[in-house]
C-alpha cells in the first residue's frame, strides 16, 4: 500500500497533471464568463431583433390536451403531463454554441496577435549562394559545386 501511495503521489504531482488541473480550473472560470456574455448580452439583443420571441420557449404539443385547456407555455404543458417536442431548446443550444464558438475564436485570434506582436522580428534571410555554372544552391563554404563539380570562386567577404 505504501508503494502504491508513493507512486500515486509521484504521478499526481507531475508537472503535466498539475498543468492540466490548472487548465481545467481556468477553463471552468472562462466558461462562466462566456456563458454570461452569451446569456446576458447577446441573447437579449437577439430577442430584441426577433421581436421579443423567446426561442427556448418554442415547443410542439405531441400528447393529447385535455378538453377546454389551452397550453401557452412549456411549463404549463409539463405541469399537465403533456408530451412536447421542445425544438426551441435545441435551437437555443445551437445559438449558444455558435456564439460561444465565435467568442472563443475572437479570444484565440486576439491572443495570437498579441503573441505575434511580442515576437522579435526575424532578420532578413540572405539569398542562397548559387553555382555560376549550373545555378544550383551551394553551401557558402564550398569550393566545388556538389551538383556539377565545377570549381567555385571564393565567396566575397561581407562587411
Amino acid at each position: 500500500m505504501k508503494k502504491f501511495l508513493s507512486e500515486f503521489k509521484k504521478f499526481a504531482l507531475k508537472g503535466n497533471v498539475m498543468d492540466m488541473a490548472i487548465g481545467v480550473i481556468i477553463a471552468t472560470a472562462f466558461s462562466a464568463i462566456v456563458t454570461s456574455l452569451v446569456n446576458d448580452l447577446f441573447m437579449p439583443i437577439l430577442t430584441l431583433l426577433t421581436g421579443g420571441v423567446n426561442v427556448s420557449g418554442q415547443f410542439a404539443i405531441l400528447g393529447k390536451v385535455p378538453e377546454g385547456v389551452t397550453v401557452t407555455s412549456l411549463d404549463q404543458a409539463k405541469e399537465l403531463g403533456i408530451a412536447t417536442l421542445n425544438y426551441g431548446n435545441f435551437i437555443q443550444a445551437i445559438i449558444n454554441f455558435v456564439l460561444i464558438a465565435l467568442c472563443l475564436f475572437l479570444v484565440v485570434k486576439g491572443l495570437n496577435k498579441m503573441i505575434e506582436a511580442r515576437k522579435a522580428p526575424e532578420a532578413p534571410k540572405e539569398p542562397p549562394r548559387l553555382c555560376p555554372y549550373c545555378q544550383q544552391e551551394v553551401d557558402k563554404k564550398a569550393t566545388r559545386c556538389p551538383h556539377c563539380t565545377s570549381e567555385l570562386p571564393p565567396e566575397p567577404e561581407k562587411k
